[in-house]
């Protein structure tokens, strides 16, 4: 806190002003992306439990007791979209948190917190990936597990 008080001092100059704007737009831009991705992975962790909890009859439904190998299958195909929720969870968690200690110079303290700022943001950006493709993974895997349900139902 004391840093950010000493750089409220004296104002910075406007492209670190400008920089530092870019940067909370996309901090922003990640926040919405991650907030959406943990919705998606919800509704698609909900949608890849159906055929366990399905009405019997329904045309996905799985009967566990006769059918294991389906039911197992089925929970694993959505075990990627739940890593994929602790990727978003880990991005959400990264905070913008620097060392001040032994600076008192304002220029290095507003080089501090940007830096601090881009090394989240770089972080969240790559967790963001990676929870997408997870997501992608178990969204694959759950229709192939759908399609071995239906496939068997049929025959």
């Amino acid at each position: 806190m004391r840093a950010f008080q000493a750089m409220r001092g004296h104002p910075p100059d406007r492209g670190f002003v400008a920089d530092l704007e870019f940067l909370e737009n996309r901090d922003l831009d990640l926040s919405v992306r991650l907030g959406a991705m943990l919705a998606f992975n919800a509704l698609v962790i909900t949608i890849g439990t159906h055929p366990i909890s399905a009405s019997p009859g329904a045309p996905l439904s799985l009967d566990a007791a006769s059918q294991p190998l389906l039911t197992v299958a089925s929970l694993v195909g959505i075990a990627p979209v739940i890593i994929s929720s602790w990727f978003c969870l880990r991005a959400l968690l990264i905070g913008e948190e620097f060392d001040s200690e032994g600076l008192e110079d304002e220029d290095a303290l507003r080089q501090r917190l940007f830096a601090a700022f881009v090394r989240s943001i770089d972080a969240q950006s790559r967790l963001v990936r990676s929870a997408v493709q997870w997501t992608l993974a178990g969204g694959v895997a759950t229709l192939a597990v759908w399609g071995w349900i239906l496939a068997a139902k049929m025959a």
